[in-house]
């Protein structure tokens, strides 16, 4: 272990601080987006827009095109009426996101595990939670439209017993269609549950498990299907207790459409380290990303709030 990190440092200049080679940093960055992956859930349906030259308090702009009027019959020998392409600009800022740790030279000299990379695995777990977390909190706050279970009034007046069915995804899927939201792929909507909220649609006659569909999943974490909707199990559902006389905890199920929410980047996340300071007894490392995510269409996301 004393060879690998003495080959993992490279001196800048005489007297300068030290810096971990090229080729630990692009491994270790490359181990930050691989733990990543089983974490990740809201963040996969995503619409990504990067725009390398943005700096951090700068927006970029996605573009939404409105609907043509509708065509109809044609007269021979009269021209047909022409249109003009309109639409409309969404913005997202974007801003600064990172975490960083120290490592003494003493625990990786002495320490069993490889201290370096297994600081990168826990950058990498804390990068995807961060990301997954702002995914999840703009869709749930952006959503056009919340359902309660049971049709109860609001998110107080939820009772321990107010699990959710398919009435709500029912609802759900109609409000999306009403609302004229497009389906993924055109082919389906996607429904983040968490494993509480799954539970009970996994006895519904209706429900077919991810093993008799194409093994091949679509995404992260899709553990079955109902008609056109697609379930995600996620442990990064919102869970708040309301404020009932018996408070509940109140699970935030979110169903969405295509083109609901957009990430913009601006620097695509990346591992650096500080150098090796204080005379070579500490080295610290840190995930860096510049970017920011906010709700395109908020009719195309349903908040489906139960026990």
């Amino acid at each position: 272990m004393t060879s690998v990190m003495t080959t993992a440092v490279t001196a800048t200049s005489p007297g300068s601080f030290y810096r971990l080679n090229e080729l630990v940093l692009t491994i270790y960055s490359k181990e930050i987006e691989f733990q990543a992956q089983p974490i990740l859930r809201f963040d996969q349906f995503a619409d990504v827009k990067t725009d390398l030259s943005a700096n951090p308090g700068s927006q970029i702009t996605f573009f939404k095109y409105n609907n043509l009027t509708l065509g109809g019959v044609l007269t021979e020998g009269t021209p047909m009426n022409k249109q003009a392409l309109s639409g409309s600009q969404v913005s997202i800022s974007v801003a600064e996101y990172g975490n960083a740790v120290s490592v003494s030279e003493l625990l990786i000299q002495t320490a069993f595990d490889n201290v370096m990379s297994s600081a990168a695995k826990l950058l990498g777990n804390d990068y995807a939670l961060t990301l997954d977390t702002l995914a999840r909190n703009t869709v749930t706050d952006g959503a056009g439209t919340y359902i309660y279970a049971n049709d109860r009034a609001n998110t107080d007046s939820i009772t321990a017993t107010d699990y959710l069915t398919m009435e709500e995804i029912k609802d759900g899927v109609e409000a999306l269609a009403t609302n004229l939201a497009p389906k993924i792929g055109g082919d389906h909507y996607v429904c983040l549950v968490s494993p509480h909220q799954s539970r009970g649609l996994r006895d519904d006659s209706n429900w077919i498990a991810v093993a008799k569909l194409d093994p091949q999943r679509l995404y992260m974490g899709e553990i079955g299907r109902i008609d056109d909707v697609i379930f995600i199990e996620t442990t990064q559902v919102r869970i708040d207790a309301n404020a009932a006389a018996t408070p509940v905890d109140v699970h935030s199920a979110v169903m969405l459409g295509a083109n609901a929410f957009g990430k913009a980047v601006a620097l695509p996340v990346e591992m650096r380290d500080n150098g090796v300071i204080d005379f070579q007894r500490e080295r610290q490392l840190a995930w860096y990303n510049i970017m920011g995510m906010g709700v395109l269409n908020d009719d195309n996301i349903v908040v489906i709030e139960t026990a």
